[in-house]
């Protein structure tokens, strides 16, 4: 890493440590996408983790003095009650929410000569080398147009790929999969082109034409999401046209002659007219300056998020995990206390996966991470070589290499992360140090997993029940606005895209719960037979929509029929999930 290195040249190796970790969580952070959004996705989480650096480095002096075992605890539970009630707001505010806690936790133990102002100064710098290379660096896979809308351009030419895939598999076993994967590459798409900007509108012709190709690959979606309802195959040349969309995208080229789909009905139409309203959008070369994401929501909604049951409820899970780690971790009076809390706050966070599987996960890559870095320092006459700077920051140079590739899982991620960790606060390559950092981080993971299966007052699982309900009610809000206005295509597509995005949403938090120990999975087990009844209902929604939108065709009785049914059907979920008592 380059900060490090410019530290040991300045003979300020310690002034390194605080950047190295910036650009280690910077690179933990970051995921593949646009390159804007990563200014938010990695820039955010930074500024919280340097004030946390630096409120870290103010705790030790709060309290009477020799009352740290006592303090700190309380102090840090604080802290950990308003980052987790944050990380419940969103999945920016969940990574700003851990890394404030985890670099405040660093600040209040590591021993560093710098003052907190500096460090946090020196963490900002880490992170800001790493996002500068994010944002200045091609992407390895080349595509035709400017670089810095490679992650821009892939995700739009994922939307065409998605709808060629859906219309291949309609009538077929996949095609439910195949629609929740369309579903994926429209949310990642309209994330990536919703980057910051200073401006209202696309401020390039090149930015103006993925804004345009991504609009007009929404009524593709529509159109491919009603044909695979009907549950009938259809012809293959169906899919050849979204499919070189994509690859006209991906490149940069002309997408050339489409093969049109015989219009023998409401949803070949409705296909057959977005294709060639997407042909004219390719032709269009200046593009069009028009904004195809919605705007983001104030801070009303994350504030009363934040503030209520799911902010709550993993609030006092963080606070309680945090402040019973520390305490522990000072009452053992362990020289490097702080990593018993700081492993406990990554554990917690529910972004990892199941409870169970991240703490075995955890345990499983801490043991494997110590053994490495002790089996290279403990091997004969390397123990003098781990101790020089210039070794250690190769090998940590090598470690933040390795991080994007590590997380894939989990395991994988705490080994490389172990190995990099030690060898910024354990330069002098003690295998003892090794090891002890294992026997802390297996207390941490029993004491998570003991808080996270803790019964608590009140109802669990409140982060489900908040999911499914904001599902629900925009699946009411989409069948309304076709019921009452089926010519608005464009409101139309706005609450499309809202309900089934939310509909992911609580999908994802369905399957993460349902994978956890009974003690918890069962506190939402009633909300599968509710996801289920809005799944049907809104691409029950879409069909008619695509229906209603032809001219030529009103509503079939069999869509009226279908929807009075499964709207009776999604009440008759929520009243079992109210008798079981899921439901409030």
């Amino acid at each position: 890493m380059v900060p490090l290195l410019v530290a040991v040249l300045a003979d300020r190796p310690t002034a390194g440590v605080p950047a190295a970790l910036g650009a280690m969580f910077a690179g933990i952070n970051d995921r593949p996408g646009g390159r804007r959004s990563s200014v938010s996705r990695v820039g955010v989480p930074a500024l919280a983790g340097a004030a946390g650096l630096l409120a870290g480095s103010l705790l030790p002096a709060a309290g009477p003095p020799g009352a740290g075992v006592f303090v700190l605890p309380v102090l840090l539970g604080a802290l950990g009650l308003l980052a987790g009630a944050l990380s419940a707001t969103g999945p920016v505010a969940s990574a700003c929410g851990t890394q404030l806690l985890v670099a405040a936790v660093i600040g209040a133990g590591m021993p560093l000569p710098e003052s907190g102002g500096e460090r946090a100064l020196l963490f900002l710098a880490g992170a800001g080398w790493a996002l500068s290379l994010r944002l200045v660096l091609p992407s390895h896979r080349r595509t035709g147009g400017p670089f810095r809308y490679d992650g821009e351009r892939e995700a739009v030419a994922g939307v065409y790929a998605a709808v060629a895939g859906l219309l291949s598999a309609a009538g077929g076993p996949e095609a439910p999969a195949r629609r929740a994967a369309l579903t994926a590459a429209l949310d990642q798409a309209q994330d990536a082109l919703s980057g910051p900007r200073l401006r209202r509108y696309a401020s390039s012709a090149a930015e103006r034409r993925l804004h345009a190709r991504y609009a007009a690959a929404l009524p593709l979606a529509e159109a491919a999401t009603a044909l695979a309802w009907a549950g009938e195959v259809l012809p293959g040349r169906v899919a050849e046209g979204p499919r070189r969309l994509a690859h006209a995208v991906r490149t940069g080229s002309a997408c050339g002659p489409l093969p049109a789909p015989v219009r023998s009905g409401a949803g070949l139409r409705a296909l057959d007219d977005a294709l060639l309203a997407a042909a004219d959008a390719f032709d269009r070369r200046d593009g069009q300056s028009l904004r195809t994401v919605r705007g983001r929501p104030g801070l009303g909604p994350p504030l009363r998020r934040a503030l209520g049951p799911t902010g709550r409820e993993y609030g006092v899970r963080v606070a309680l995990c945090c402040g019973v780690s520390a305490a522990v971790a000072l009452a053992l009076e362990h020289e490097h206390w702080y990593w018993m809390p700081a492993t406990a706050v990554f554990l917690v966070k529910p972004d990892l996966g199941p409870l169970v599987s991240r703490v075995l996960s955890r345990a499983a890559g801490t043991v494997v991470g110590a053994a490495v870095f002790a089996g290279f320092a403990g091997a004969a006459g390397l123990s003098s070589v781990v101790a020089g700077p210039l070794p250690a920051v190769v090998a940590v140079a090598l470690c933040g290499a390795l991080i994007p590739v590590a997380a894939r899982h989990f395991a994988a991620q705490t080994a490389v992360v172990t190995v990099l960790v030690l060898c910024l606060v354990v330069p002098a390559g003690e295998p003892q140090a090794a090891w002890g950092r294992v026997v802390e981080s297996l207390t941490a993971c029993a004491i998570v997993l003991l808080v996270g299966h803790l019964p608590l007052p009140g109802r669990r699982g409140h982060g489900v029940r908040e999911a499914v309900d904001t599902a629900v009610a925009a699946g009411h809000r989409y069948l309304r606005h076709v019921l009452a206005r089926p010519q608005d295509g464009p409101g139309r597509g706005v609450l499309r895209r809202d309900a089934y995005r939310s509909l992911a949403a609580a999908r994802a938090a369905l399957d993460l719960s349902a994978a956890e120990l009974p003690p918890v999975a069962g506190h939402t087990a009633g909300f599968e037979a509710v996801a289920g009844a809005l799944e049907r209902l809104v691409d029950t929604t879409t069909a008619c929509a695509v229906h209603l939108g032809d001219r030529a065709a009103g509503l079939p009785p069999s869509h009226a029929e279908r929807l009075a049914a499964q709207l009776a059907d999604l009440e008759a979920a929520h009243r079992a999930s109210a008798r079981s008592g899921v439901l409030v």
